[in-house]
């Protein structure tokens, strides 16, 4: 019988410290044993991206550059749009563990103590009941307040001087 890795990270060889699951391969193994399992950072980041996103209060992620860069790209013809999940959110991935950070735009009016908190246990449960690994800490910095006014002028065309 020889050993069969399940990883999480970047890397697939298990040198690099990144497995986290042993298990045996042969005719008496579990079938979902059998074989090598990768998790990519970046599928970490798009899952944790969905979830905040999912919580009431949570207006957008990303600082204010990384979200006026992101406008920007997706207003380019061709431009790859995947960048827009995972915007705002870093993720580290251990062995077994994942931490991650998340930079916020609250909707002016609400807790931000309760949806920091919403956010941090719908980023929790996703990611653990995804990917099987254990969610150390999630780091929540809100870098904006999203005033109803805002939208407004964000939506509003730009009307030229002359007619």
């Amino acid at each position: 019988m020889t050993d069969n890795i399940t990883s999480v990270g970047r890397s697939s060889r298990p040198e690099t410290g990144v497995s986290a699951l042993k298990g045996r391969t042969g005719a008496g193994a579990p079938a979902e044993t059998r074989g090598r399992t990768t998790i990519a950072d970046g599928v970490v980041a798009k899952i944790a991206g969905m979830a905040a996103r999912e919580v009431p209060g949570i207006y957008n992620l990303g600082a204010g550059m990384a979200r006026a860069f992101g406008a920007m790209r997706e207003r380019v013809p061709g431009a790859a749009g995947g960048g827009a999940v995972t915007r705002g959110v870093k993720v580290e991935v251990g062995e077994r563990q994942a931490a991650l950070d998340l930079d916020v735009v609250v909707e002016y009016g609400v807790s931000i103590v309760d949806v920091a908190g919403g956010v941090r246990t719908n980023v929790i449960n996703a990611v653990e009941r995804m990917t099987g690994l254990e969610v150390v800490e999630v780091n929540i910095v809100v870098d904006d307040v999203h005033l109803p006014d805002d939208e407004e002028e964000e939506t509003e065309p730009d009307e030229g001087r002359v007619r």
